[in-house]
C-alpha cells in the first residue's frame, strides 16, 4: 500500500530521544521514498539530523496537525514499537486527526486500526495494519532448500542488537555490485520499509515455518541472493522466532549480529550472553539439527557500535575477527561491503 511517491511523515512521540523508536528510526534511515516530517513533541523545532545522525534534513513538528498545516503529507506511519506492540491511548487523538485529514496509514503495531476508522475513509485513503497473518498458509515443508538462490539469515545474541539494520546494509552492498539481490522482511519496520514480506509475531506457531517458506519462494523469483531479516535470539528467555526463520528459510549461510560490549540479555541481565565463539557454534548446531540443507556456517559477525567511537569500534572488531577468524564491522556505520566480500566467497569456495 505505501508507495515510494507517497509523502510521508513519521510519527516518533519520545522515540528520538527514548528507546522505543526503532522502528520509525530505521525507517527514516533506510525508506527510499519521500519523507516530508517528523513528528515528536519532545524534540518539535531540533535538528533532526544532528540528534539522530541519519543523513536526512527534515522539520520535526509537535503534532499531527502542525505537520497537516505545514507540509504537504500523504500518509503517516507509526514509528514506535513500544513493549508488547499495544498502541499508547494517548495517540489516538493524533490518529484521529490523521484520518480526518484524509492521510493514509500505515500501522505497524498490533493494536489494529481498520476496524475503528473504516467508516470514515475516503475514497483511494487506506489503513495498513501490517501485524495480520497472511492468507493461505500452510506448515513449513523445507521447500527453501531446493532454490538455487542463496538465503543468508541474521541471528543475533540478543533482541534489537541491530539484525533488520545489518540484513538492509548486506541487501543495499548486493545491490551496489549489481547482484539480483531481495530483502525479505519479518518485521513492521522491515515490512514498511520494502514493502513486502512476512509479520512473523503476528502468525500462529504452526504455520509461521510455513510463512517464512512462502515469503523467501516469492523472493527467489527475482533474486539470486536473498537477505532475510532475522527477530529475536536463541540467547533471549522469551523469544520463539529463530526456529521457523531457520526452518522456513533454509538458510545457506548465517550472519551473527551483536551489540558493542553487551555481555547481558539487556532485559533479562541474569542470563549472560557467552563467548561469541560458543554462540557461533549454538547457532550452527542448532541449523544442523533442525535438518537445514548443508549445515549453514555463519560467515561474518555484524557489529552493532551504538554512540561509540570509530576508533573503538573499529578495535572490538578487530578483536572479534581474532576470536572467531570471522570478518566483523559495523555495517551501518563503515557499509557492509566487507561482510558481503566474505559471505559471496562462502557462497563460491
Amino acid at each position: 500500500m505505501l508507495q515510494p511517491e507517497h509523502r510521508l511523515a513519521v510519527l516518533l512521540h519520545g522515540g528520538i530521544l527514548g528507546d522505543s523508536g526503532k522502528t520509525g528510526l530505521t525507517l527514516l534511515r533506510y525508506r527510499q521514498g519521500a519523507i516530508a516530517a517528523v513528528i515528536d513533541h519532545e524534540t518539535a523545532g531540533q535538528d533532526f539530523q544532528k540528534l539522530t545522525g541519519i543523513s536526512r534534513s527534515l522539520p520535526i513538528y509537535g503534532s499531527v496537525a502542525e505537520a497537516s498545516a505545514a507540509t504537504e503529507i500523504d500518509a503517516l506511519a507509526i514509528g514506535i514499537a513500544p513493549s508488547g506492540g499495544q498502541l499508547p491511548a494517548p495517540w489516538l487523538a493524533e490518529i484521529d486527526q490523521a484520518v480526518q485529514a484524509g492521510l493514509a496509514i500505515a500501522n505497524g503495531l498490533h493494536t489494529p486500526l481498520l476496524p475503528r476508522y473504516q467508516a470514515q475513509l475516503q475514497p483511494n485513503q487506506w489503513i495498513w495494519d501490517i501485524r495480520q497473518e497472511p492468507a493461505g498458509l500452510a506448515i513449513g515443508g523445507g521447500r527453501a532448500r531446493s532454490l538455487t538462490a542463496q538465503r543468508i539469515l541474521t541471528v543475533g545474541t540478543d533482541m534489537s542488537v541491530g539484525k533488520m539494520s545489518a540484513t538492509l546494509e548486506l541487501d543495499r552492498a548486493a545491490q551496489a555490485q549489481g547482484l539480483r539481490s531481495a530483502f525479505v522482511g519479518t518485521g513492521q519496520a522491515g515490512i514498511l520499509i520494502s514493502g513486502q514480506g512476512v509479520p512473523l509475531d503476528a502468525v500462529r506457531v504452526d504455520f509461521a515455518s510455513g510463512a517464512v517458506e512462502q515469503a523467501v519462494l516469492t523472493a527467489a523469483e527475482q533474486a539470486d541472493y536473498i537477505w532475510v531479516e532475522g527477530q529475536g535470539s536463541l540467547l533471549h528467555p522469551g523469544s520463539t522466532a529463530t526456529l521457523p526463520l531457520l526452518r522456513g528459510s533454509q538458510p545457506t549461510h548465517l550472519v551473527l549480529v551483536h551489540r558493542l560490549g553487551q555481555t547481558h540479555n539487556r532485559h533479562f541481565p541474569e542470563f549472560a550472553i557467552p563467548s561469541l565463539t560458543e554462540v557461533i557454534q549454538l547457532y550452527e548446531s542448532l541449523a544442523a539439527a533442525a535438518g537445514i540443507f548443508g549445515k549453514p556456517k555463519v560467515a561474518a559477525i555484524a557489529l552493532n557500535g551504538g554512540q561509540a567511537s570509530d576508533e573503538t569500534v573499529l578495535d572490538a572488531a578487530a578483536q572479534i575477527n581474532r576470536e572467531t577468524g570471522l570478518p566483523c564491522t559495523d555495517a551501518v556505520r563503515f557499509g557492509a561491503a566487507d561482510l558481503l566480500t566474505a559471505i559471496l566467497e562462502a557462497c563460491d569456495p
